[in-house]
């Protein structure tokens, strides 16, 4: 059995991407975690699309319901520690890492001003938006992740295998440094 690769780093970081690219690279499944937590939002009657979404207002109404009941995120992370534990996956998650043990982990770090331009360009708005967009989300994540499970999203990378700054580097530096790291680990 192939062992599973998580991602995680914080909103606009390039997890999908480098996702993706383990993904063909090794040829495992690919599951991102906020697809996951999409189909749930669809279960919930809201109907999320695009990767903009969870960025506009029913984007943001969708986390202040899972901040106000921590089953929304309960129910998503056993759902894919079930996937990582079968093992044959890359992952994108905010909290597996913290969750699961074996596999691969790997932290995508960058500052807040990288995460911002990222957003831009993906996401087509403006300086001061996506600035705003990025730190809410994460100051919110990070919160929801602390009262949830106990652990400093962001700050305690303890539990990684490979860490990543991305400053500096293009896509294609970090999908390099990524998978590197993992062939070494897998």
């Amino acid at each position: 059995m192939t062992r599973s690769i998580v991602v995680s780093g914080p909103p606009a970081v390039g997890k999908t991407t480098v996702a993706r690219a383990l993904a063909s690279e090794f040829g495992l499944e690919c599951v991102g975690g906020g697809d996951v937590l999409k189909e749930m939002a669809v279960e919930h009657g809201l109907e999320p699309g695009g990767d903009d979404w969870w960025d506009t207002e029913a984007g943001m109404s969708f986390l202040a319901m899972r901040e106000g009941d921590p089953a929304f995120d309960r129910r998503l992370d056993e759902r894919l520690a079930e996937t990582y534990g079968r093992g044959g996956a890359v992952i994108t998650s905010y909290t597996l890492p913290w969750l699961v043990r074996g596999g691969v982990k790997i932290w995508l770090g960058g500052s807040h001003e990288s995460s911002t331009r990222r957003m831009q360009s993906r996401d087509e708005m403006g300086a001061e938006e996506a600035y705003a967009v990025t730190k809410k989300r994460y100051d919110r994540n990070r919160e929801l992740y602390r009262r949830l499970y106990g652990f400093e999203f962001g700050r305690d990378l303890s539990v990684f295998d490979i860490v990543i700054g991305t400053d500096g580097l293009d896509a294609a530096g970090v999908i390099r440094a990524a998978t590197e790291g993992a062939r070494r680990l897998l």
